[in-house]
């Protein structure tokens, strides 16, 4: 560089006035003039040679001949330049100097105007600045292509008619008929909001809808940008469709009592992570349980992304789980020849009552079981003491005032690519009580033990409820029964369950699956192995936040139920179904319809009593609203 050349420096021109050392004294320009009149106000600074990029050797007059030196003609010779090059396949694909450029355009390089062409260029849609050649201390342009011209332009157009364009798009949120897909992206804010992602929408202020997420929903299936079957539950209450991520490696080898003979794994036939065997020896019951808390850490990332997920996430599309997919390969039970538990040895007397309660680390072979096949072979020697265990419990439990109801239930499944949905009754056979009951009695030891050696655990108790003395009969009674139950509650200190008639209880038979479970397994292994246990406050913490994301996940869970059933109406509008009534609202009658597991409210039945049938048609279905009328055939 000599004294007089045109250098950029931080994207502004400056003008070399002089060397010292290795060092250059630039002039520039601080403040520029103004149209009121101020002058501009001009700096100099010392700079070395990386600190700028030469534009032209020089000399120039002056930096303020630089700086004001404009030709009108500039766009059109640089269109030009841009057509010979592009015409020519030696230079179309080519970076171009700056130089060069003005060799092209203006059929010369002077320095005085080295400043108003490098700005018309970086300015111009037909070129652009190379980044990685600037980064070299070199001034290069490329050509850009037709199809990025054409957006750059309407880039522009956008800009410059921004408040045309948009009342333009208000208009048509208003009349429901947007021009899709290019409207899509300024629906993107109400998705959010509809998402419970931002709490207000810009479009739904100007096009006057109601901010409320259930008018977003609307207006977003309306226009197309949602199908009627986007389920937007999970979401909204913070869960994500897919498992944990957070990875558990493989289970640590450590010392483990072998526990002789086969125990079993009862499930659903659709069962994807068996966490629970059960098994009697002839003296003690077995209950076996998967084990991840032997990989989790309290308080470790796993353990904190466990404890803000709460629970897996069981929704007609799939399953989200609480600890990564991976993990069943080696902590589900049954899965292997093999299988590690954290496992529950309980001494039952004559009416299936506890006397004692130990925990172990075990190893222990697992055969998987159908609810199916267990009930086809209840009698049979190895399952009989099962059936016997878990009849005298509930027996037990019944007579402690131990409260039963039985609600239809159902099973959802959505196909993946139609989005055609099923519904089928949930048969309840006698081997899922049975393992319901031996469930109960292993949250039950666990919370003999963690009491008994004053262990911070996780209790849930249960008031009793007050039902009165005329309790209908049939799904009225059980629907009268639901009405009058109290809240469970979740703590560190142990009271009575009176919904299921024990003194103390705990959940600890799904680790895989239930925050509650995983917590209360660390902490049993952590006395096991004689190891620091998580504090009262720190436990109670815990539990609580773990509870409260399990019931979020439970909401997401019920509302993403109901919507695939309403989806299921629209796709079946024809079909009839039974329902009973089951309670009465003044004029109005609350009807279940059983093959739905679903509640239906139909106005002025005066003719109905508690527990009649009718049949019923759908009407109308709202799917933002979660809301079904059905009229009485």
């Amino acid at each position: 560089m000599n004294k007089f050349s045109v250098v950029l420096y931080k994207n502004q021109p400056a003008v070399v006035n002089d060397r010292d050392g290795d060092k250059y004294i630039i002039k520039f320009c601080t403040q520029p003039a103004t149209p009121g009149g101020k002058k501009a106000v001009y700096g100099e600074q010392k700079v070395r040679e990386k600190d700028v990029v030469l534009l032209h050797e020089g000399p120039c007059s002056s930096l303020e001949a630089v700086l004001s030196f404009s030709c009108d003609s500039l766009a059109a010779q640089l269109l030009e330049t841009y057509e010979l090059l592009l015409s020519d396949e030696s230079t179309a694909n080519e970076a171009v100097s700056l130089s060069d450029l003005a060799e092209y355009s203006r059929g010369g390089f002077k320095a005085d105007e080295v400043w108003a062409l490098f700005s018309a260029a970086c300015g111009d849609v037909h070129f652009q600045l190379s980044q990685e050649a600037l980064k070299n201390g070199e001034v290069k342009f490329t050509l850009r292509t037709e199809s990025e011209i054409e957006a750059l332009n309407k880039k522009q157009y956008e800009k410059e008619h921004e408040a045309e364009i948009r009342a333009a798009f208000i208009g048509r949120v208003k009349a429901r008929k947007l021009d899709l897909p290019s409207d899509a992206k300024f629906m993107g804010e109400v998705e959010a909001f509809a998402l419970c992602k931002t709490d207000k929408s810009r479009v739904l202020a100007e096009a006057k809808i109601p901010q409320t997420i259930e008018a977003a929903h609307r207006l977003l299936i309306d226009t197309g940008i949602w199908d009627y079957t986007k389920n937007p539950y999970p979401t909204r209450f913070g869960f994500s469709f897919d498992s944990a991520k957070e990875q558990l490696g493989s289970m640590p080898e450590e010392e483990r009592l072998e526990v002789p003979g086969v125990a079993y794994a009862i499930d659903s036939e659709h069962s994807a992570d068996p966490d629970d065997a059960v098994a009697f020896d002839g003296e003690y019951l077995w209950v076996h349980i998967a084990d991840p808390a032997s990989s989790v850490e309290p308080d470790s990332k796993i353990d904190v992304a466990a404890r803000e997920r709460g629970t897996t996430l069981y929704i007609p599309e799939g399953t989200s789980r609480m600890l990564c997919e991976s993990c069943l390969e080696d902590y589900a039970l049954g899965l292997k020849q093999d299988s590690r538990a954290l496992s529950f040895r309980i001494k039952l007397d004559s009416e299936s009552q506890i006397e004692d309660c130990s925990v172990f680390k075990t190893k222990v072979t697992v055969k998987r079981l159908t609810y199916k096949y267990a009930q086809e072979h209840k009698d049979d020697s190895e399952l009989k003491p099962l059936f016997e265990i878990a009849r005298k419990n509930k027996a037990r439990r019944e007579k402690n005032g131990a409260i039963t109801i039985q609600m239809p239930e159902v099973s959802i499944s959505v196909d993946k690519e139609t989005k055609k949905v099923t519904i089928e009754p949930e048969e309840r056979l006698e081997s899922n009580e049975m393992i319901a009951e031996l469930m109960i009695l292993a949250g039950e030891g666990a919370a003999r033990f963690a009491f008994k050696n004053q262990i911070p655990f996780m209790y849930i108790s249960q008031e009793s409820p007050d039902f009165p003395d005329n309790l209908p009969e049939g799904w009225a009674g059980q629907f009268a029964r639901i009405k009058c139950m109290r809240k469970r509650s979740v703590g560190i200190t142990p009271a009575p369950h009176a919904g299921l008639g024990v003194s103390f209880y705990s959940q600890v038979t799904s680790p895989l699956r239930r925050y509650g479970d995983l917590i209360s397994h660390e902490q049993l292994r952590a006395f096991l192995d004689g190891r620091h246990l998580i504090a009262k406050d720190d436990m109670l913490e815990r539990v609580a936040a773990g509870d409260a994301a399990s019931i979020a996940a439970k909401k997401a869970s019920r509302q993403s139920d109901t919507h695939w059933k309403l989806v299921y109406l629209l796709q079946n509008p024809e079909s009839e179904y039974e329902a009973f009534c089951i309670d009465r609202r003044g004029n109005d009658a609350l009807f279940l319809i059983p093959s739905l597991d679903m509640q239906a409210t139909l106005r002025n039945c005066n003719d109905v009593k508690l527990n009649d049938s009718a049949c019923l048609k759908v009407a109308k279905v709202d799917i933002p609203e979660q809301k079904v009328d059905f009229a009485r055939l």
